[in-house]
Parts: structure tokens; C-alpha cells; sequence
């Protein structure tokens, strides 16, 4: 049975920007498993780590990582996927950044997470041998995109690699900062076409991060509405050969 790894950097990123293609081949036959990188608690948050969670009506009592990782848990089973794997990583607010803009301006000179991830992805691939990974363009240009994409880019795995457009970063700006469009630029482009199935199997996996939905689309029915706008599609740039059992618009 070949295996995918899907690598995301928060606990929403991988079923909102490919859910339906993780679907699609966990239905044909493939192993699945989607590893979600910063998914630390930090006890007692304060500052912008804090205000994170209050804008999404959570109070500081709430362990609002572990909450996440509930919610990635449905959201893996929505999918038909083996059980979700979370990395004790912290997130950019308990790293310094100090405010939303900051989270997608330059990385912080003392920002560790590159190189903090360079072990642990090594690792994970030497223990799931994939035959395919999935992980973010860094479209948006989210500091933890970004340093995921160098770190992943700095170990070169050898098996082929579907990097996707993260949403909803690409659709909230006509022109969305891509901060590797010259590294993709010479990737093929492959469009994967999603069945009713996989459809809605991602919008049951979407819909399970009921903390995010309100903050990231105004509710569920902005959530269904951007969607439907994808038109049944997911969009990547290619590294390595096409792996089977993909239905390609």
C-alpha cells in the first residue's frame, strides 16, 4: 500500500488547501497520513499568543491547542484517513511575533523553526517512507508556511512532492504574496477534479474546526460559499512524477 504524507503547518491547513485530493487517495487505496507540525500547548498565554484565542470567544482557561487538535482529529476521520499525527511545535505567536501583520511580514532573524524542523521532518520521512508528500506553497506568506516550505525545500526528499496553493490565503487577495513564486514557476501545474464524494468529505473535514470557521469565513455558510467557489478543484505544483489514483481536470 503506498503512502502519503500530507505536512501542515497548522491544524486546519492541509483539509482546507487539499482535503478532497487526501480523500481521493485514501478511496484509492493509498495510506494517508496528515502530520500537523505546530500544534504545541503553551500554558498561559499572554499578549498576541492570547489574543489569538479570545478573538475566537475562547477564555484563557481553554487549553485552545488542544482543543485544535480535537478538531484535526474529526477532521482526519471526515476524510477517511489513518488517525492525524501532531508535532509539539510552537506556533509564530509563542515565537515572538507580536501581531498579525507580523505573521506575514519577513521571518524574524531569531525565528528557530527551520532549523527546528529540519530534524523532525528527516524523521518523519525515515519512518513513513513516503511514496508522495503534500504540503504548502506558502501563498499568503504565513511565517510558518514560509519556514516550512525552506526547511522541507532544504531536505530535498527524493519522492515526488504535490505542493498546494494554501487556502484560504489564495483567494483572499487577487494577487496573493508568493514568496516562492520563482520556485515553483517551473513546476507543472496539475489541477486534481474532486467527486461529490471527495467534496464533501472535505467540507465535513473543513467544517470540523469550528473554533477557525467564524475567524477564517464568517461562519459556516462562508465556509460552504468559498467552496463552492473552488469549483471541485485543488490546485498544485508538481515535483516528481504524478503518483496513481488521482482524477486530474
Amino acid at each position: 500500500m503506498p503512502t502519503a504524507l500530507a505536512l501542515s503547518p497548522h491544524l486546519d491547513d492541509a483539509a482546507f488547501s487539499c482535503g478532497g485530493t487526501l480523500a481521493q487517495l485514501a478511496r484509492g487505496g493509498w495510506r494517508v497520513v496528515m502530520v500537523t507540525l505546530l500544534t504545541a500547548s503553551v500554558p498561559e498565554p499572554a499578549g498576541f499568543a492570547l489574543a489569538c484565542q479570545l478573538d475566537k470567544g475562547l477564555g484563557p482557561e481553554v487549553d485552545y491547542m488542544a482543543l485544535r487538535r480535537e478538531e484535526d482529529r474529526a477532521a482526519a476521520a471526515a476524510l477517511g484517513l489513518n488517525p492525524s499525527v501532531h508535532v509539539a511545535l510552537p506556533e509564530a505567536p509563542h515565537r515572538g511575533y507580536a501581531s498579525a501583520p507580523e505573521l506575514f511580514a519577513e521571518t524574524r532573524p531569531d525565528d528557530p523553526l527551520a532549523g527546528d524542523l529540519a530534524p523532525v521532518l528527516a524523521r518523519l520521512m525515515a519512518d513513513a517512507a513516503p511514496d508522495l508528500l503534500l504540503a504548502p506553497q506558502g501563498v499568503g506568506g504565513h511565517v510558518d508556511h514560509v519556514q516550512l516550505v525552506r526547511a522541507l525545500t532544504a531536505l530535498a526528499p527524493a519522492c515526488p512532492i504535490m505542493w498546494w496553493r494554501d487556502f484560504p490565503y489564495a483567494v483572499r487577495h487577487p494577487d496573493p504574496k508568493e514568496p516562492f513564486r520563482e520556485v515553483f514557476a517551473d513546476l507543472p501545474a496539475v489541477t486534481v477534479r474532486l467527486s461529490p464524494e471527495d467534496e464533501a468529505a472535505k467540507h465535513a473535514a473543513c467544517g470540523s474546526y469550528a473554533s477557525q470557521i467564524g475567524f477564517q469565513f464568517g461562519g459556516p455558510a462562508g465556509l460552504a460559499e468559498r467552496l463552492r467557489e473552488e469549483g471541485g478543484r485543488e490546485t498544485f505544483r508538481l515535483a516528481g512524477a504524478l503518483p496513481d489514483g488521482l482524477t486530474l481536470a
